[in-house]
């Protein structure tokens, strides 16, 4: 980080938020003029903005702005907050409904974080052992030597690991394939552009395709269980989502070869793997399989929810010697504390009474279900271009759950369950976070092809604008159609 940068956030950005947090924490609620909001519901308000802002602006890591809202979450509207902050009368206390701290704990440990935590130990496992390249390999080998068939590859490949390891690490992975190639295509065609582009293109569709596939989808899997009730099962989204990705992953490569046409006949791609066929591959291997098709078979025929099934992988790997003390360092713990903060903030939001309390004050009754729905999206779209999917996700999810806890039981609440109902509406938005791919910076995939020095930002934006407007047209046309 540059001196003045430094300078910036934690001389003007940063005062500028605690100021602004605390007023909001101390001010009558009366200010604020929402009917029936309680101390405790204005506390969580403050701490809500002040997690947007500190994630908006960077002023410290995301994941530390997780951790940071976690624990003040917790000594100020929970029952374990400090005293002066509390009044207790009969029934309660004067300051509202509280959370429980345990509740507020529970997010680092919840359910959601272990399906997420089990993900990135089969990813971790599989690199490890080589299992990863020996995939790629054999994945890519079927579409020959032709560029056009080889750039279909490179997607559906990006696509079907990205379904299950870190778009990032499958991005890395990819280029360094790649890169030798790209060195020998003609300098003055445009496909190795395309080839390029098919990295992040790949990585950012693919992780629609599972529930662990990117953090947004997580977090509305959260939401919809912890604060909703309503379950949504690893197959069952697997069944409605790998079939859109694939037909949207044809479209961007068509789009692809229509704007950057190759010149060169012929591409062949050298992967070699030195990893060793010994034990702890064919171990790693095994469980990778069983793993996914436990995920695949309904929990109603084996009794375990994917949350369980996510935690197979972790005790096998450490029971076999596979997942050692050193590679605890290798998981991808900022993440999971980044959506961990989501989740608890969604908590408070709930327990408080928040949600219905904001619910009560906005007239969504006035407002069409379909307008509320798509406009979501196009936020979460529009903010995930400039902001980490993740964070527009936390930022996001919260607030249309309210929305939802608000609706139940309204017209609008009915006129949202005759288009998919909550379902859509937080799924909707996960998605749309996924097709945020104009810039370098809206996702690390992005951001590695742009290294590569061959993609202009013209060209990402060109054909990040299309996918991103036939992906939101098309998803939503599913999610309403025949939903999830």
């Amino acid at each position: 980080m540059s001196e003045s940068k430094f300078s910036l956030k934690y001389c003007v950005i940063l005062p500028i938020i605690l100021v602004l947090t605390v007023v909001l924490f101390f001010m009558p609620t009366s200010w604020y003029g929402i009917e029936g909001l309680t101390v405790v519901q204005q506390r969580t308000i403050a701490l809500f903005l002040f997690a947007a802002l500190m994630w908006i602006t960077e002023a410290v890591p995301a994941w530390a702005t997780s951790i940071i809202v976690t624990v003040l979450l917790i000594f100020t509207v929970s029952n374990g907050a400090f005293s002066f902050l509390l009044t207790p009368v009969e029934g309660g206390y004067a300051e509202g409904a509280l959370c429980t701290y345990k509740e507020l704990m529970g997010s680092f440990a919840s359910p959601t974080i272990m399906l997420f935590m089990g993900g990135f130990v089969l990813a971790l496992a599989a690199t490890k052992v080589g299992l990863d390249v020996v995939l790629a390999k054999v994945l890519l080998k079927p579409f020959g030597t032709n560029p056009k068939m080889v750039l279909l590859g490179i997607l559906f490949v990006v696509a079907l690991f990205s379904m299950f390891m870190s778009n990032t690490a499958t991005a890395a992975m990819m280029l360094a394939f790649l890169a030798p190639v790209l060195r020998t295509l003609p300098a003055d065609g445009k496909g190795r552009i395309g080839l390029a582009l098919a990295i992040p293109i790949g990585a950012n569709l693919g992780g629609i395709g599972t529930p662990i596939g990117t953090p947004p989808n997580v977090i509305a899997l959260g939401y919809l269980k912890e604060s909703l009730g309503i379950e949504v099962g690893f197959g069952e989204w697997c069944m409605h989502m790998v079939p859109f990705v694939f037909v949207m992953l044809v479209i961007a490569w068509l789009l692809l070869l229509f704007f950057f046409p190759f010149k060169a006949k012929s591409i062949e791609l050298k992967i070699e793997s030195d990893g060793k066929r010994d034990y702890k591959f064919w171990v790693v291997a095994v469980t990778f399989i069983v793993t996914i098709l436990l995920w695949l078979i309904p929990s109603d025929i084996t009794n375990l929810n994917s949350n369980e099934v996510a935690l197979i992988p972790f005790g096998v790997f450490v029971a076999t010697g596979v997942f050692e003390k050193k590679d605890f360092a290798g998981l991808s713990w900022d993440v999971l504390w980044m959506v961990a903060g989501g989740l608890a903030l969604g908590t408070a939001l709930v327990k408080t009474g928040l949600a219905n309390t904001l619910v009560n004050a906005i007239p969504f009754d006035s407002m069409s279900a379909l307008a509320v729905l798509l406009i979501s999206g196009f936020i979460g779209y529009g903010i995930s271009n400039f902001l980490s999917n993740t964070s527009a996700a936390n930022l996001l999810v919260p607030i249309l759950t309210a929305i939802a806890v608000g609706a139940a039981g309204t017209t609008l609440g009915t006129q949202l369950d005759a288009i998919g109902g909550v379902r859509a509406l937080l799924i909707g938005l996960a998605m749309s976070t996924s097709f945020a791919m104009i810039l370098p910076i809206s996702t690390p995939p992005n951001a590695i092809a742009s290294s590569t020095g061959l993609v202009e930002t013209k060209d990402m934006a060109k054909i990040g604008v299309l996918i991103g407007a036939i992906g939101l047209t098309l998803g939503y046309t599913l999610l309403i159609s025949v939903g999830i």
